[in-house]
């Protein structure tokens, strides 16, 4: 069992940049790929991210491919995802995510099996 929480979200302007972060605890974090997701009103929930728990590599959704940066420090049992250059349409709340590291990566929300509870990011003009 794993449990997720995020923390770092909430107001910045276009052109800004925040740090999400995500702590898991479990005994198993080490062994699970993480992931990002966010959801905008009235949209589907959206890859964003996800780094493997392998070999650390990473992959990015298309729409915010060289903006944004995931990490994770095992150690900490903590994710992050660094997001520069955000714009209004990077406005959704932000899902923290794990899936059991013997499969690929998540890149869909039916493949996830953890969920955190969501963090609110909201890019302003």
């Amino acid at each position: 069992q794993v449990q997720l929480v995020e923390s770092g979200g909430g107001l910045v302007q276009a052109g800004g940049s925040l740090r999400l972060s995500c702590a898991a605890s479990g005994r198993t974090f080490s062994s699970h790929n993480m992931e990002w997701f966010r959801q905008a009103p009235g949209k589907e929930r959206e890859f964003v991210a996800a780094i493997r728990w392998s070999d650390g590599s990473p992959g990015y959704g298309v729409s915010v491919k060289g903006r944004f940066t995931i990490s994770r420090d095992n150690a900490k049992n903590t994710v992050y995802l660094q997001m520069n250059d955000l714009r209004p349409e990077d406005t959704a709340v932000y899902y923290c995510a794990a899936n059991n590291a013997a499969l690929r990566i998540a890149v869909r929300p039916q493949e996830v099996d953890y969920w955190g509870q969501g963090t609110q990011v909201t890019v302003s003009l």
